[in-house]
């Protein structure tokens, strides 16, 4: 007998101090950790959990049953104070209850034995059935893990699907967000959300341009292709331009220009001009006729395409056979940087397709974030689409911006510019253009009056003289980078009383969306100028007060309290919460000081360059975003000496050091707001996909999009399809079968969302993740409706690929 009870003592005498070990850490972690937090101002519930949690170490050691009502204690403080901390919030309460629940599981199953020893009432049945009741708790949660828990659950009646009508449907995607005022929806109906489930790969094809970015600096696909008949026109990263069969993927020809740049390589998009179609003039009183071009029946180039590079250069190819347009600027090639002065890569790129309005090229330029104060100006220009001559140049930089530049003079310096692809209105004959802020981006004491006027803005151009029709500002003398990254929407927006007007719709870095009149500028829901709060950079241009869209719904831009740190574990979340209190934070328009501060949503958005979609018929617009706050800290140094700062990429965004911001007084540190485990510090979802009803200016839905299958802590991935959303980049497509499409997630997904309640539907599995715009048309070689994605490979994630795949129903 003595044998047999000194293995059960010694057993339980060894499983009492691991345990013991385990909550001693823990224990300690809390109360150091809980003491820092709480003398910063933060929650009170870490120091205590962690004194009680030591206390029931001791105890173990000793092996005591007390342990157990002592941990019982946090476990049942930690449920009600996560329930008052976090509410009924999934993912917050997964990550408080956890890890407590799993120990209060190994407690409680200790607990007899612990009382056996001490000659009590072992009680096994009470405790047992208590650490089953903890157990069933837990893998309900993990089963949960793989559920879709959407910010906001659609509720009412799902929309009827509209049929097509014959006359109304889509023939060409002809311009990069389909319709030249990117509206991103396709008016096809064979693919709905009754069939999408079978849905199959109809074709892959390899574009032999595989990119490589594993920080954000290189080349990435970031395309959206266009289709004419049944020819579809795509472009890769380093600026090759292929053609091949809309129905099979068969190349036709190749045009290989592989363009080079430091960083950045990438091609968003085309435009397309076809000379033997009759031009549209415009219908509204007052608008500028479009200049009529006239090209020789015989002559080659009729039908072109025309790509920006990220070398700077605007060329033009014969789109039947993809040689270059010899009558086009230089034998095809108009030189971009002409007038600019000192722009050499990777000071001056372009990234988005050029824009054909009428038979004008419009083309802005990305001018490189944070390198030096003298950096290339944002001038817009149009060219005249058949022979590349420049017909006008708007310089905001220029109290006159239309001036003629004489010989030997170059347009003004580091002036916003516009990156963004921009939108046409043929009816007026105008452009409206994003536009950025003056470089550098967290600086503006050297910012002129020109800069606060047009930095942050929609400008609206006359398409045939370049001349203003009005400008609206989103952001006061911009500090965050919170510029227009997307193409404006151009739609018409439902009135209350009845009947529509047309409108210009965008979202911002910022998580704001603006809806304004097309005619005016003016904001056609309600815009509040609040104030803000100042910072103390000698000399910064502060500003009173910042604009902000309360008529329209704010996606993913909260002001963020400690209650939203999150981490997969309490550990993590712990950090976050000590880090989050140790920054200055004001909300959205933090301004950047030499202290730490937080920016939230951070200079990634929001909302990016992948744009809205639209659904006309019922007036919706599906929005998709990512949830990224950043840090950042202006350190004061004299740069004017340094030859060079930063190289204008994005690994400014992850982590590099101080970058010095030449010509300034301060370099700047940066960097994303992770816990120690690489995941953003903010509760999930990271990303999302809405749909708001214009009718209502209310978000109808709001779903998680993206797993961490493809991701996770110190970018392992962890295979797991769990849909707690994941930051998105790309855009999404809305079709008339009543589905939304997106890929821009960091697993490697296409998925299809009922765009009446947000359901998904349908998903299929990718090689490699996609940065791409989904597109859709039907070949009128087979008469099948085609979905079309390219993926490259996903943000921060090493795998990487060339491919091109359309997806059609089995006819």
């Amino acid at each position: 007998m003595s044998e047999n009870y000194t293995r059960p003592s010694r057993a339980l005498g060894i499983w009492s101090a691991l345990l013991g070990l385990v909550l001693l850490a823990i224990g300690l972690f809390f109360v150091i950790g809980g003491a820092k937090l709480l003398s910063l101002g933060g929650s009170a519930y870490f120091l205590v959990a962690g004194v009680i949690t030591l206390l029931a170490a001791i105890q173990l050691f000793r092996r005591k049953s007390s342990a157990g009502p002592l941990f019982a204690l946090v476990f049942f403080g930690t449920l009600i104070w996560a329930l008052f901390d976090a509410g009924w919030d999934f993912w917050p309460l997964v990550s408080r209850l956890m890890v407590p629940a799993g120990l209060m599981l190994l407690i409680a199953a200790t607990w007899p034995a612990l009382r056996k020893r001490e000659g009590k009432p072992a009680h096994r049945g009470a405790a047992w059935s208590f650490s089953g009741l903890i157990l069933l708790g837990m893998l309900v949660a993990f089963w949960q893990m793989f559920l879709p828990h959407p910010p906001v659950a659609f509720k009412g009646e799902p929309l009827p699907l509209v049929p097509v009508a014959k006359d109304n449907a889509q023939t060409d995607w002809a311009n990069y967000g389909n319709t030249p005022g990117g509206s991103r929806f396709v008016a096809l109906d064979q693919i709905t959300r009754d069939n999408v489930k079978d849905l199959k790969v109809a074709w892959t094809m390899h574009t032999g341009d595989i990119p490589d970015s594993p920080t954000g600096n290189g080349a990435e696909d970031q395309q959206t292709p266009l289709q004419i008949g049944n020819t579809l026109y795509l472009c890769t990263p380093h600026n090759n331009v292929i053609a091949v069969e809309a129905n099979s993927g068969k190349q036709l020809w190749k045009r290989e220009i592989n363009a080079q740049a430091e960083v950045w390589n990438r091609c968003r998009g085309l435009a397309y001009f076809d000379a033997t179609k009759p031009l549209s003039q415009p219908t509204v009183p007052g608008s500028t006729p479009v200049k009529t071009v006239s090209m020789a029946a015989d002559a080659s180039c009729q039908r072109r395409i025309l790509m920006n590079t990220i070398d700077a250069r605007l060329i033009a190819i014969n789109a039947d056979n993809g040689e270059f347009c010899e009558g086009f600027g230089n034998h095809g090639v108009v030189d971009l940087k002409a007038g600019l002065g000192d722009a050499q890569d990777p000071k001056y790129q372009l990234t988005s397709a050029p824009t054909l309005a009428g038979t004008t090229v419009v083309v802005g330029g990305r001018v490189a974030d944070n390198v030096q104060t003298d950096m290339p100006g944002g001038v817009l220009r149009g060219f005249d689409v058949i022979t590349g001559e420049m017909r006008w140049a708007f310089d905001p930089g220029n109290d006159n911006p239309n001036a003629v530049l004489m010989p030997g003079q170059n347009y003004a310096r580091s002036t916003p510019n516009s990156w963004a692809p921009m939108s046409y209105d043929p009816a007026m004959n105008t452009v409206f253009i994003p536009m950025g802020s003056s470089s550098v981006d967290l600086w503006g004491g050297n910012r002129t009056p020109l800069d606060h006027k047009y930095g942050a803005s929609i400008l609206a151009l006359d398409a045939t003289t370049g001349k203003e029709k009005w400008v609206y500002q989103t952001v006061h003398n911009d500090l965050w980078d919170f510029d227009i990254p997307m193409q404006p929407t151009l739609l018409d927006f439902p009135q209350k009383e009845g009947g529509s007007k047309p409108a210009v719709v965008f979202g911002t870095k910022a998580g704001q969306i603006f809806v304004l009149d097309r005619l005016t500028g003016k904001p056609l829901t309600e815009v509040k100028e609040l104030p803000m709060k100042q910072g103390n950079i000698p000399n910064e241009q502060y500003t009173k007060t910042q604009p902000h869209s309360v008529g329209m719904p704010q996606i993913g831009a909260q002001t963020l309290k400690e209650s939203d740190m999150w981490g997969a574990t309490p550990f993590d979340q712990l950090a976050c919460r000590i880090a989050f209190k140790e920054m200055r934070y004001d909300g959205l328009f933090t301004v950047p000081g030499t202290d730490k501060s937080l920016s939230f949503p951070g200079s990634l958005g929001g909302m990016n360059w992948g744009s809205l979609s639209t659904d006309p018929n019922n007036h919706y617009i599906f929005v998709n975003d990512m949830r990224l706050g950043l840090w950042v800290q202006m350190i004061p140094a004299d740069t004017s000496a340094i030859s060079r700062g930063s190289n204008g990429g994005e690994a400014i965004n992850t982590g590099m050091g101080a970058v010095p911001l030449k010509g300034t007084p301060y370099a700047v540190n940066k960097n994303r707001f992770m816990s120690p485990l690489g995941i953003p510090c903010q509760k999930p979802p990271f990303g999302t996909l809405s749909a708001i009803d214009l009718k209502t200016q209310k978000v109808v839905w709001q779903v998680p999009v993206g797993t961490v299958q493809d991701t996770g802590p110190f970018g392992i991935k962890m295979r797991a399809q769990m849909p707690v959303g994941m930051p998105t980049l790309g855009g999404t497509l809305a079709t008339q079968g009543g589905l939304v499409f997106i890929a821009g997630t960091q697993d490697y997904y296409l998925r299809a969302f009922d765009s009446a309640t947000g359901k998904e539907l349908w998903k299929a599995r990718l090689p490699v993740g996609s940065q791409g715009g989904p597109m859709s048309y039907v070949s009128p070689k087979d008469g099948k409706q085609y979905i079309l994605i390219s993926a490259g490979g996903a943000r921060q994630s090493p795998d990487r690929g060339d491919y091109v795949i359309a997806y059609a129903l089995d006819k």
